[in-house]
């Protein structure tokens, strides 16, 4: 359905005078189809953008996984000309090289594995760019429910599923590993999936925990909680000792994770964690007015996306511009200059 025509009194003066005065019919024609197409532009004034973007997100019972197959729908209907197509990844630090290498030109990402990558100097990690602070990751530690395990401290000696080589879980588990005084490859028997896999392997009794770094709730770990007697293990107690090691643990937090976040397996209490912040990021390659457009979907469409994907009610217009290790996109700068009262 087209959007309806303005009044005339909605019109410049000007405007308004010179359409109330008897025109030729052409002309009167002609300006009409003008006014017409004027008013279908979208709003700024420039054509929808086209073509074929890519937005590589997660393994499929991941948070990034539904959230970009949302995403997508959304820009489908806010930009019906692009094609928006979904890869699949083992998470932040393999979106990044997706996105660096041209297979992607949209990802989601970590801050503190977006500083990894950078301080590694890793190929094109100058070029990394942001849209938007999006929402955080919580640090889960499940664990079966009769489990010894209180603390990560008390990891020593069991498998624990510590995510996919290349994904950001792996990242912070490293570092929770060091806080709590464990050396990631002789203390504990890491055992390298995804949150695929991780879940179906603590059933089969073939490990003895796993973390996991996601949204709340994480499809995943919800499924789990329904079909296994499972416990998430506090980490506030690793906090302060996170923080002394400096660098890129400052982009860790202290948090709590709802007490309805997943009900069976925390029994109605709140458990203090870790958590760090998602980040949209594209490079400097791209294209300002297709940044701009993906960067008004984001924010525009957090409601809607956050009826399925709770973590994503957290994606905010004023606090979306906070993209520290990132600056941002010049496209995404111009939107957020847009939209300031």
């Amino acid at each position: 359905m087209f959007p309806a025509l303005p009044s005339l009194s909605a019109l410049p003066r000007r405007l308004a005078g010179a359409l109330r005065r008897p025109l030729p019919a052409v002309v009167c024609a002609a300006a009409a189809l003008a006014l017409l197409a004027w008013w279908l532009l979208p709003l700024g004034g420039a054509p929808s953008p086209r073509g074929t973007v890519t937005l590589a997100t997660g393994v499929p019972t991941g948070v990034y996984a539904r959230y970009g197959e949302l995403l997508r729908q959304d820009l489908a209907q806010d930009m019906p000309q692009l094609d928006v197509r979904l890869t699949r990844s083992e998470g932040s630090i393999d979106n990044l090289r997706q996105l660096t290498s041209g297979r992607a030109g949209f990802t989601i990402a970590t801050a503190d594995a977006v500083a990894a990558y950078r301080e590694r100097g890793e190929r094109g990690a100058r070029s990394l760019r942001a849209c938007a602070r999006l929402y955080d990751d919580y640090m889960q530690l499940v664990v079966p429910e009769g489990s010894r395990v209180r603390s990560a401290k008390d990891l020593r000696g069991l498998r624990v599923g510590v995510g996919a080589d290349g994904s950001g879980v792996q990242l912070i588990t490293r570092r929770l590993m060091a806080a709590a005084g464990l050396d990631f490859g002789r203390d504990i028997r890491p055992v390298r999936v995804g949150i695929d896999t991780m879940p179906s392997l603590l059933r089969r009794g073939e490990l003895d925990a796993f973390f996991w770094s996601g949204g709340l709730p994480t499809a995943a770990v919800q499924h789990l909680e329904d079909r296994f007697p499972v416990r998430l293990v506090q980490l506030g107690d690793l906090a302060a000792a996170l923080h002394r090691q400096g660098g890129q643990s400052r982009y860790y937090r202290e948090a709590v994770m709802p007490a309805d976040a997943y009900p069976r397996a925390q029994r109605g209490q709140g458990v203090k964690t870790i958590a760090v912040a998602n980040l949209l990021v594209t490079t400097d390659r791209e294209d300002a007015a297709l940044t701009e457009a993906v960067t008004r979907t984001v924010i525009r469409s957090r409601d809607a996306i956050g009826e399925e994907v709770h973590a994503a009610q957290k994606v905010d217009l004023r606090t979306a511009v906070f993209t520290d290790p990132l600056a941002l996109h010049r496209g995404a700068r111009r939107y957020y200059v847009s939209e300031k009262p």
